[in-house]
């Protein structure tokens, strides 16, 4: 606008080293106005993503929480893993920078048109219907492109899902010699990626050469126009100069706003990704009962309770009680429901029929909190964190002192193996504890346990995969946690099941026996049969049989 006025002072002859001196000075302000400003907006910008994604990040990490274990467990692993390190970082990186510089282009095409309809009405209205055109162009650019975008993101998560796929499985790929054959998948993974890639730029690429066109031909529309209203004397020489001088920049705005609409549209594909996993129902947490502190009804019981995976019914109308300070043993052949009973209880999941309930109350009415610092559970397949072996402990009762931590290593029977450790109690394991051996991990999970002293265990093959030297260390430990207890246990072995107050065998979602150890030998069938297979080093079949 300053260029303007100057270009028509000297057309008209009334230029002065005085005007010539505040345009001057006008045109420096501006240009170091524009500086301080880019400078303020660059260092708000620079951290204001990150910032708001770290804030997303502990959202999406509640969220994860409150789910349920299936999820987890739907091949959803590779779409979580991409939206937290694709999808996330994408944005934030991109997020501030491209909405600024969106609003500037915006603003400043306004301004343009503005100056337009200021040189002349139908040089404004030209304008008009050149950027008409223009954003009916660019809506069919942004239509394929929306497409294009979320087709790349999903071949971002399965290129997630296939690398994860390859590392965690690495062991067993080198043991049977597939090396090859999954280099071959993940090799494959890569080619589509880098194919879908291309493919969107390639398709993306008419659009913008469409665009540049349009571009062109209305920055020589608008000079058309304005030279026919000059030889009409409908428009000043002087504003003729002025149209001349900034009509290549007049869409120039535009064109740097289409020319971001890859970003503009990926982003728009990331945040669709984001909000489907926020989107997934959480398990619901609004219950206002408390597990008393005592009861006259049975610590635990399941009233005919149902439950399937999807539309898969696994198991069919279980009852039982479990009474304070007894043990209820789960016995019966994979896949038969065991696991999954545990599961109820502990609401990783949600029946679908029936009631759960903890002394009285049941669980879907129980705060999460509440119910979860009234469970310990021991897993047959460990889980340390790539922390020291002193927090991988403490998470039992973070608040516990180290005497205290210290107390449940010695009864867990790993106090001295620690001790034994160059860095002892601060020594760090590897992440899943992959620097300690299985018999090692399993202890270390069940001081866990001792430390948090909840009043019902659940232990699930706890030393089912354990080398014959751990095995009485850990039913040493086993013995200290359970004391004073109620215990729900999931096992195959004779002597960790023989105790037991209640056993119930668990064939095809079902209760197909109850009764001690003794009651089901003398009745026979599937107890019997699985005693008889145990004596002679067999093991369960799928029906439930010997």
């Amino acid at each position: 606008m300053l260029a303007f006025l100057a270009l028509a002072a000297f057309y008209e002859n009334t230029i002065t080293e005085e005007l010539c001196l505040w345009y001057g000075i006008a045109m420096v302000a501006c240009v170091l106005l524009q500086v301080v400003f880019h400078h303020i907006a660059d260092r708000l910008q620079s951290a204001a993503g990150f910032m708001v994604f770290s804030d997303m990040r502990m959202e999406l990490g509640a969220h994860l929480r409150r789910m349920p274990m299936g999820y987890f467990t739907e091949g959803n692993i590779g779409k979580i893993s991409s939206v937290l390190s694709t999808d996330m970082v994408f944005i934030e990186e991109n997020c501030m920078t491209v909405l600024a510089d969106m609003m500037s282009y915006i603003f400043a095409e306004a301004i343009m048109l503005v100056f337009l309809f200021f040189f002349n009405i139908w040089i404004g209205l030209a304008g008009l219907a050149i950027l008409l055109v223009i954003l009916l162009v660019a809506k069919g650019m942004k239509k394929e492109a929306v497409i294009d975008s979320y087709t790349r993101q999903e071949q971002s998560e399965n290129l997630t899902e296939a690398v994860l796929d390859f590392t965690e499985g690495i062991s067993i790929i080198k043991t049977y010699n597939l090396l090859g054959e999954k280099s071959k998948e993940l090799s494959e993974n890569f080619r589509q990626s880098c194919e879908t890639n291309l493919r969107f730029e390639e398709n993306h690429a008419p659009w913008q050469r469409w665009l540049n066109m349009v571009y062109g031909l209305g920055a020589a529309t608008i000079i058309a126009v304005a030279m026919f209203l000059n030889s009409q004397a409908l428009l000043d020489v002087t504003f003729l100069v002025g149209i001349m001088l900034f009509v290549f920049d007049l869409f120039g705005p535009l064109k740097a706003l289409y020319g971001q609409a890859t970003r503009l549209t990926v982003m728009n594909s990331c945040m669709d990704r984001i909000e489907e996993v926020f989107h997934e129902k959480e398990l619901p947490d609004d219950g206002a009962d408390r597990i008393p502190e005592k009861s006259k009804t049975p610590e635990v019981q399941f009233k005919d309770v149902r439950f399937a995976y999807g539309d898969k019914e696994v198991l069919h109308n279980i009852s039982f009680d479990l009474k304070r300070n007894q043990m209820i043993a789960l016995v019966g052949p994979s896949g038969g429901g065991k696991s999954t009973i545990a599961n109820l209880l502990t609401r990783f999941w949600d029946v679908q029929s029936g009631q759960v309930m903890i002394r009285g109350k049941d669980v879907r009415n129980v705060k999460l909190n509440d119910l979860m610092n009234h469970i310990s559970m021991v897993f047959q397949r460990v889980y340390l964190f790539q922390d020291t072996i002193y927090n991988n402990i403490s998470m039992g009762r973070p608040d516990a002192t180290r005497e205290e931590v210290m107390e449940a290593a010695k009864k867990a029977r790993c106090y001295d193996f620690i001790m034994a450790l160059p860095d002892g109690f601060e020594t760090m394991v590897g992440e899943g504890g992959e620097t300690l051996s299985g018999g090692e991990k399993q202890r270390i999970s069940i001081a866990r346990c001792i430390l948090k002293d909840a009043p019902i265990v659940i232990l699930d093959e706890a030393t089912a995969s354990v080398d014959a030297d751990n095995e009485s260390y850990i039913q040493e430990a086993i013995n200290e946690l359970c004391r004073g207890k109620t215990l729900l246990v999931i096992a195959h072995r004779l002597n960790t099941i023989r105790g037991a107050d209640q056993i119930l065998v668990i064939a095809n979602g079902k209760i197909a026996q109850s009764g001690t150890h003794e009651e089901l030998i003398q009745a026979g069938g599937i107890y019997k049969d699985f005693v008889t297979v145990r004596e002679n080093s067999r093991g369960w079949n799928r029906n439930g049989t010997a």
